[in-house]
């Protein structure tokens, strides 16, 4: 028997355009697609990891929420940056979220990502108490 799915989507164009959502929760996992700083087509934050990084969390968090989930079920993030040595100003941000929470991490350089602008780019998975 097929477990139900639960979806979110952000509506960027990418999603239709490559065919899949910003969240899903099947069962008790959530998982959050990669997550750029973007906000109404716009990117946040352009030559700022910080800013980006902040924006990204708050992406995630706002995609948690409505499938009945928080920054405090998720138990790992993984991190691509166009600059490894950027680092502290995307470990400063993500620990703003997630420094209670303590997940494990991976950090990864990426020679690039959708839009030259962005600098960061951000999954997330989670798994719900039910």
């Amino acid at each position: 028997m097929a477990m139900e799915r639960k979806r979110v989507y952000s509506g960027a164009p990418w999603e239709s355009a490559m065919g899949y959502c910003r969240a899903i929760r099947i069962g008790a996992l959530v998982e959050v697609s990669g997550t750029t700083a973007m906000k109404d087509g716009a990117v946040v934050g352009v030559h700022d990891a910080y800013a980006q990084t902040k924006r990204i969390c708050q992406i995630i968090q706002e995609a948690l929420e409505p499938l009945g989930a928080s920054l405090s079920d998720v138990f790992r993030t993984r991190i691509y940056v166009t600059d490894i040595t950027r680092f502290e100003e995307v470990a400063r941000a993500h620990g703003e979220y997630f420094r209670e929470v303590d997940p494990v991490s991976s950090m990864v350089e990426v020679r690039s990502l959708i839009l030259p602008e962005l600098l960061v780019e951000i999954e997330a998975h989670a798994l719900v108490n039910e």
